[in-house]
């Protein structure tokens, strides 16, 4: 099972996306956890790869398994784990090896490509309280089948 953290940077009514060409999605910048590392070493990091700034201040918003499955196999599965911080230093990039950054208003985010997911995760993490912790299941193709989850405090 791969793990993979991501960061949601939100500030002044804006987050900081990142668009994957391969879908033309928007995700958070983040990526793998590395051997040895701990969710957050990765999360600072990966953070910092990916968009050129450092923050201390990650709080977690939400752990999920997402699954892939075709006719009813599994054939991948995730373990996400997704942080949100309000400050960060440093110079941000424009773009990175996974492709490029933007700054998008947070009514926004309900209009913009993405996995269904994620619009879950986006929405708890704008509005919610606590730790949002679930399951999604996914075709191949990334068409939502299952979506199981609850509120953690």
């Amino acid at each position: 099972m791969q793990r993979v953290t991501t960061c949601m940077f939100i500030q002044n009514g804006q987050v900081l996306l990142l668009n994957k060409p391969r879908r033309g999605w928007w995700v958070a910048p983040g990526g793998k956890i590395a051997e040895g590392e701990s969710i957050a070493e990765a999360c600072e990091r990966e953070f910092y790869e990916e968009t050129g700034l450092k923050s201390n201040s990650f709080k977690l918003v939400s752990i999920f398994t997402v699954i892939n499955k075709k006719d009813e196999q599994v054939i991948k599965e995730w373990m996400f784990y997704t942080f949100k911080t309000d400050t960060a230093t440093g110079t941000q990039l424009n773009e990175n090896h996974e492709g490029y950054l933007e700054w998008h208003s947070v009514e926004d985010i309900y209009k913009l490509p993405m996995a269904e997911g994620d619009h879950i995760i986006f929405d708890h993490a704008l509005n919610g309280q606590g730790v949002l912790i679930g399951t999604f299941v996914y075709t191949e193709e990334y068409q939502l089948l299952e979506t199981r989850y609850s509120i953690h405090s």
